[in-house]
């Protein structure tokens, strides 16, 4: 896109501000705060100053200001996530990386139920097949906290809330075009009928002209490489009583693409189709003052590669149910016990190697205790034990004292274990380990988080330190075979800074700084550092309101030197190379004529960074979306 259109898409919007003024007082949009309700934190509604986690949330209004943008482009400007290949292809899978642990010691919540991939080699799903306009809000839950949450919460845990009826019964339309002949549309419906609420979300997502591999010749183009994203969401509340309210969850979604052949190989008659779908039944049961909450989910993905007739079809089936109980001994004593049980099985076929049918389960049982005192000490304790149908029994731990004073300044300690189960690829496969033990973590941090000025300034800072034993790795056994093995320590530490600034009604900042040094360490004592995650960014986000009818976002991140492997398909070889450091700059301006009519322009990499986020692949220039969105 020429530079002469981003100067009138952003002269259409200062001309929108002068033509149609309005002199009303925006609306208030208050900075981060410690009397914030989270729910991921404890499992059930808690303020952020009854906690000694660090949760972090991306609120509706900041997910409306990014109808533009991917879930994943906008998690990756939270402090200490890189989001791997979250500026590359749209049909490319991208990875999570959550205070420099690898993308499957995160997991993923829909709704507060886990979405894990049984058909892959490490279990992560991948995060962009779920569409942003399906999403409500986002809770970020940072350390160890598999003692609520079981495996896969090494890292931390992102519990993606998805819209809910609420309201008075309406209706939106959504459409937008871009840069790489890219174009989306949405229909969505939602509100409430006495005591049903209903949400509905139908999107689709295109985009035709961006290849996938980058070329190692200047003069060299790929073919371009199409993507396309089919998803629905239908969310169904039923409030039966005062006391118990039913709610149902289903999406599907397709994900097709053009695929090259790897690291600066360009790719003819390759792609894959993806499917997803997880349907899930939840309910929450009040009796004075206890809480039952409960859920029964499915959870399947598809997984088809069709490499010129070379077929690879993958599919994996995860069933979840969970029961737990909320219950106040006193009014300072809480607990929360609860039990689950999670069966997983896969069925994969390929051309290259022998078919794979396996399945495993895993139950626990869990309890957390905290203690809120008047004087503002606050302690949470909390064990879970689980029991593996392949590995045996594994013990996590949660110690969590926290200290508030004037109810504006916390100061608190974090001392946690986690684990992950191997996937079932990397214990049944013919590259399969049965001895493999589970991934096991201990996590420590410490910091402190300040309401300055209540709802004008909040600063925070946190330091971690996490070291994890047993990682799973590809490598010779004692036999000489090469198989998966528990070879590795992983050993990272850092901190996080923040600060969020309101110095007017109508104009909100924040700024962070993340440091995370990491490497793993072989049995031989050889260490090497940790593949694409920084050591060192940071970035700033600054929203102004010019008056009810226009507002506008920019937004900047830097992200340091990393390095990367890959294979060399010529030589045969694993070759690392270093990745440069970047600065990304985004804009977003928003104009609203009327309560009903929304236009909006997301401008993405202002400075036209050419940057690596995987080394051999693609990243976008300068590009732009466009559109509006009606509500009726």
């Amino acid at each position: 896109m020429k530079r002469k259109n981003l100067i009138a898409y952003a002269s259409f919007g200062l001309a929108s501000t002068l033509l149609f003024p309005n002199s009303s007082k925006a609306q208030e949009n208050p900075v981060r705060k410690l009397d914030d309700v989270v729910v991921t934190a404890s499992r059930t509604p808690k303020k952020q100053s009854e906690t000694g986690k660090v949760v972090r949330v991306i609120t509706s209004e900041t997910l409306n200001r990014s109808q533009g943008r991917t879930l994943s482009q906008v998690l990756n400007e939270i402090a200490g996530i890189t989001i791997g290949g979250s500026g590359g292809n749209p049909g490319e899978i991208n990875a999570v990386y959550l205070r420099g642990s690898s993308p499957g010691y995160t997991l993923i919540l829909i709704d507060g139920i886990p979405v894990n991939d049984a058909s892959g080699i490490s279990g992560e799903i991948n995060i962009s097949s779920v569409p942003i306009d399906q999403v409500e809000r986002v809770e970020i839950l940072k350390g160890g906290n598999s003692t609520l949450y079981g495996s896969d919460a090494v890292a931390g845990v992102i519990n993606i809330i998805t819209k809910k009826g609420r309201g008075k019964l309406s209706t939106n339309l959504l459409a937008s075009a871009g840069s790489y002949d890219s174009y989306k549309q949405v229909l969505g419906l939602n509100g409430q009928i006495d005591k049903t609420s209903v949400a509905i979300n139908i999107s689709n997502a295109d985009s035709r002209n961006f290849s996938t591999a980058k070329s190692a010749l200047q003069d060299v183009e790929f073919e371009k490489d199409a993507s396309h994203q089919k998803s629905i969401s239908l969310n169904i509340g039923q409030q039966i009583t005062d006391r118990l309210l039913l709610r149902s969850l289903l999406q599907a979604g397709v994900n097709e693409a053009d695929l090259d052949n790897g690291a600066f190989t360009d790719g003819l008659d390759y792609d894959y189709k993806k499917s997803f779908l997880l349907a899930g039944f939840t309910g929450i049961y009040e009796i004075g003052k206890s809480r039952l909450d409960f859920n029964l989910s499915r959870n399947q993905v598809k997984n088809l590669f069709d490499n010129q007739a070379s077929i690879t079809n993958n599919q994996g089936n995860i069933t979840n149910a969970e029961g737990s109980i909320n219950y106040s001994l006193t009014n300072f004593l809480n607990i929360n016990s609860g039990a689950s049980y999670k069966y997983s099985d896969t069925k994969q076929i390929s051309s290259y190697s022998a078919t794979l049918i396996a399945d495993n389960h895993i139950s626990s049982l869990y309890t957390s205790a905290l203690l809120t005192l008047k004087s503002g000490f606050n302690f949470e304790i909390g064990g879970r034990i689980n029991k593996h149908s392949q590995y045996g029994s594994n013990f996590t731990y949660t110690l969590n004292p926290s200290f508030v004073i004037d109810k504006q300044y916390k100061i608190y300690v974090n001392v946690s274990s986690a684990y992950k189960v191997p996937s079932l690829y990397q214990l049944f496969s013919e590259y399969g380990n049965l001895d493999l033990k589970a991934e096991t973590s201990k996590s420590y941090e410490a910091g402190f988080d300040l309401d300055l000025l209540p709802g004008k300034v909040n600063l925070n800072f946190n330091y971690f330190k996490r070291n994890i034993n047993d990682v799973i790795d590809f490598g010779q056994s004692s036999s000489g075979k090469y198989v998966f093995t528990n070879q590795n320590l992983q050993q990272d530490n850092g901190y996080e800074a923040e600060i969020f600034f309101k110095p007017s009604n109508f104009i909100n900042v924040n700024a962070f700084f993340a440091y995370v040094n990491g490497k793993q360490i072989s049995p031989a004592g050889t260490s090497f550092n940790l593949l694409r995650r920084p050591t060192n960014s940071f970035g700033a986000n600054v929203y102004i309101i010019f008056n009810r009818s226009f507002d506008f976002n920019i937004s900047y991140k830097y992200t340091g030197d990393r390095a990367d492997r890959y294979f060399d398909g010529t030589t045969f070889e694993v070759v690392e190379i270093p990745l440069k450091s970047y600065n990304m700059v985004n804009a977003y301006l928003q104009y609203k004529p009327s309560k009903k009519l929304t236009f909006f322009t997301d401008v993405k990499n202002i400075l036209n960074e050419d940057y690596t986020e995987f080394a051999g692949y693609t990243t976008a220039g300068l590009n732009y979306q466009t559109g509006l969105k009606l509500d009726f």
